[in-house]
């Protein structure tokens, strides 16, 4: 439910692992562009050897697009929304949702910002025993992992089988036993993105080198070691010692850093805007956006030898 840039990609990953798929949106131009998308992506997968040139047609004929949201969903089993993060319009959404999908159908909602327990309020007590968080990472179709919640009002065999199909479609799921903001992942990211801004702001490093510490330093073992299997080889004293000594030395700010709001307040916005701390020429936009794919793809290649 939605074809935005999540949306689409969930869409995409589904269908590519051999499920029948109905994709909605309100905007029949946007369901337009969200296909062309997946077309593009899946070319570039062939391109590079990800998937077999003959798997681009069989996936796109598995996406059936839809404005009417009742058609979309009424012979489903599994329903992801994917709207903008306000509470009130997906409440909204889960009500209509809930009297137009199957009874059996399991609904879930790709957040990590809004609790569960917010969104539950719209659904009735049925349907609340089969609604959970499935927090996919951008881009859908290429980053392995999916965090699914299990906050305890779904019964432990209905998860499982949700694990079960997300495994079957290639992802790596992370069981979030809390309904806590943010989940797991996007809460690791902000603590390394609150010190990167911070040396940022404080001059210590260019962007540039502060972006590559982190590809050839901490993400170069983070991209197949967690960081609790970096501490027990590193020793778990030695880094009880370094914590004592660094951590109070570092950022602890509770809002984000003025460095990345000062860019926000020029317009600075990142790629979108041509510039954010980066400078991203509008005519090599494209080049740039592929590039960043070619090297997620290489990665996920590689990636499954360390499953």
């Amino acid at each position: 439910i939605g074809a935005g840039t999540m949306g689409h990609g969930i869409a995409e990953t589904f269908a590519l692992h051999g499920f029948d798929v109905n994709l909605y949106d309100i905007d029949e131009a946007q369901l337009g562009r969200a296909l062309k998308s997946i077309r593009e992506e899946l070319e570039l997968l062939a391109e590079e050897d990800y998937i077999t040139e003959d798997k681009i047609e069989t996936t796109l004929a598995r996406i059936s697009t839809s404005t009417d949201l009742g058609k979309t969903v009424a012979d489903r089993q599994y329903v992801i929304e994917a709207a903008p993060e306000k509470i009130e319009l997906k409440r909204e959404l889960l009500l209509r949702l809930d009297t137009l999908a199957p009874p059996d159908a399991i609904f879930a909602s790709n957040t990590s910002s809004l609790s569960l327990e917010s969104m539950l309020v719209a659904l009735s007590p049925e349907r609340k025993a089969r609604f959970m968080v499935c927090h996919w990472y951008n881009p859908g179709h290429l980053m392995p992992i999916v965090e699914l919640s299990f906050f305890g009002n779904m019964p432990a065999e209905t998860y499982a089988q949700v694990e079960a199909m997300y495994a079957a479609i290639g992802k790596q799921t992370v069981k979030v036993l809390k309904d806590v903001p943010g989940l797991v992942a996007n809460r690791i990211q902000q603590g390394v993105a609150r010190e990167v801004f911070s040396l940022i702001e404080n001059g210590v490093a260019e962007p540039a080198d502060i972006d590559k510490a982190l590809k050839f330093g901490p993400a170069f073992r983070y991209a197949t070691t967690g960081q609790l299997e970096v501490a027990d080889f590193g020793g778990l004293d030695i880094w009880c010692v370094v914590g004592d000594n660094l951590l109070k030395e570092m950022d602890n700010s509770k809002e984000a850093s003025p460095a990345l709001r000062s860019k926000v307040q020029e317009g600075k916005l990142g790629l979108k805007s041509g510039e954010g701390f980066f400078k991203y020429p509008p005519e090599d936009v494209a080049t740039i956006k592929r590039q960043f794919m070619r090297k997620l793809i290489h990665q996920l290649k590689a990636s499954s030898f360390y499953v």
